[in-house]
């Protein structure tokens, strides 16, 4: 049996960001602590932040809208970022996206404009990377439970994690990873509900 050394271990607050490059070799995992909470997730080459993780390389690649075991994340570029190398929840969204100030006005009604959302988490973490507004893509939602119905509209449903359920990424090469334990609680994606979860690196 293998042995791998813990290099970090550390517990996301609920609706908080956390960053970290996870270099090539090394895995990461992220823990569902209390069940159905959404981890909104953007990957960056660390040598080059501009090459970046491609929703629509990725789909296009797999051949599948969902990320599972085996997924590949990539860039336009076609780099390997990471990969999924273990998933005991099976089915991750690429396609609903970060929950903005905007979207949520949008959506539920201007008196839920001055809630926190992932965009601005994003934003607040990027900038410690030299990252901004132009650097933020399309990204996966961990644990997000996203069906899509027969007439192509996306649903936002409960969520088909539990408690310490987890899903492992290997860095392929020296990859930033930013985090947005996601604070929305005007649909299912958290449970109403967000909740700490747990971010370990080891080598």
């Amino acid at each position: 049996m293998i042995t791998r050394a813990i290099l970090r271990d550390e517990t996301v607050p609920a609706r908080a960001p956390w960053s970290a490059v996870v270099h090539a070799g090394e895995q990461l995992e992220i823990i569902d602590l209390h069940g159905n909470q959404a981890v909104d997730c953007l990957l960056y080459s660390a040598a080059d932040h501009t090459d970046r993780y491609s929703a629509q390389a990725t789909v296009t690649a797999q051949r599948n809208i969902f990320l599972t075991t085996g997924s590949i994340l990539l860039t336009d570029n076609g780099t390997r970022l990471m990969t999924v190398v273990a998933d005991e929840v099976g089915n991750h969204d690429t396609v609903a996206g970060a929950c903005s100030q905007e979207s949520n006005t949008l959506h539920y009604g201007h008196h839920t404009r001055h809630q926190h959302a992932c965009v601005e988490n994003f934003l607040a973490e990027g900038m410690k990377w030299g990252l901004g507004k132009r650097g933020l893509v399309s990204n996966i939602n961990w644990f997000m439970n996203v069906p899509v119905e027969p007439d192509g509209t996306l649903g936002i449903v409960d969520g088909l994690s539990a408690p310490g359920k987890k899903i492992t990424l290997r860095a392929d090469i020296d990859t930033l990873v930013l985090i947005s334990n996601c604070p929305q609680i005007n649909n299912p994606c958290n449970g109403f509900d967000p909740t700490p979860v747990r971010m370990v690196v080891t080598r």
